[in-house]
């Protein structure tokens, strides 16, 4: 567990205020992303390279959290993958992706996830990773742990690092894509195995969970791993980035202690954070 909040107590009525606002939030997204998916659902845009795509449902859940973020705290801030973004006065900023995983949804596969989380001070404070195709809502707060409906979590006990099972994703950038690829299969040949589900808040949301080792990631951005870092930490988790940094876009590395110096030190012998 993390140590208490600088500011507040773990027990502060704001934090229950922020996680009853993220669950709803996600709650009602995930529902308008399973139960309205259309049947020719298309690309409305691409961002990084013509595979990083946009979809009308996206664009559609944002507007969804956006607004009812808004509307239960108005003076709260902003950042959200589709463009939305608003400069608050409360000190608290909301970090949303609203559907981390849009190619497996696109393509009709489970593995997609809403993810919300509240930091102040770019701080963490509550975390949300809704996986509406598993029926699963996983939710932390810092410094009350994390939880996926009412069960606790824990991450899994530390293996020796040949026995780890780790997860990781790809970029949408070939070039970026073809060296994470050669950085993963020189790792294999060292672990249990390497998993690539397709969204790194579901990933993260597992580790807490004790369905993985370990997951690194190069590239993700703040609403891709806000949630779901503090998930794991929560967890027990150790987190980071390259050795010595938290994570942030260059590396997200999440894994049970006893996997994680050895993986990150392995990540930066390798050159996973750069081509």
């Amino acid at each position: 567990m993390t140590d208490p909040l600088p500011h507040r107590a773990a027990d502060d009525p704001l934090l229950d205020e922020l996680l009853d606002a993220a669950l709803e939030a996600a709650r009602r997204a995930g529902a308008l992303l399973r139960d309205g998916r259309p049947a020719d659902l298309g690309v409305a845009a691409t961002k990084s390279s013509p595979i990083d795509v946009v979809t009308e449902m996206d664009i559609a859940a944002e507007k969804l959290i956006t607004g009812y973020l808004a509307e239960r705290r108005p003076q709260d801030g902003l950042l959200g993958e589709e463009g939305g973004a608003a400069e608050g006065t409360s000190g608290i900023r909301w970090v949303v992706d609203p559907l981390d995983g849009t190619v497996n949804y696109l393509y009709g596969l489970p593995t997609w996830a809403v993810s919300i989380a509240a930091e102040r001070d770019g701080e963490a404070l509550v975390g949300v990773v809704e996986v509406p195709m598993r029926g699963e809502t996983f939710h932390a707060v810092r410094g009350r742990g994390a939880h996926l409906g009412e069960r606790r979590l824990s991450c899994r006990p530390a293996p020796p690092l040949d026995q780890a099972l780790v997860s990781t994703g790809f970029n949408y950038v070939a070039e970026v894509r073809a060296h994470q690829a050669e950085v993963a299969g020189r790792l294999v040949p060292l672990l249990r195995d390497i998993r690539r589900g397709g969204s790194a808040a579901v990933d993260l949301a597992d580790v807490a969970a004790g369905r993985l080792d370990g997951y690194y990631e190069r590239g993700l951005r703040p609403w891709d791993r806000a949630a779901g870092v503090l998930l794991a930490r929560e967890a027990g988790a150790l987190t980071g980035g390259r050795p010595g940094s938290p994570a942030d876009d260059d590396l997200t590395v999440a894994a049970s202690p006893g996997v994680f110096a050895p993986l990150q030190a392995l990540l930066e012998d390798l050159g996973a954070w750069h081509d």
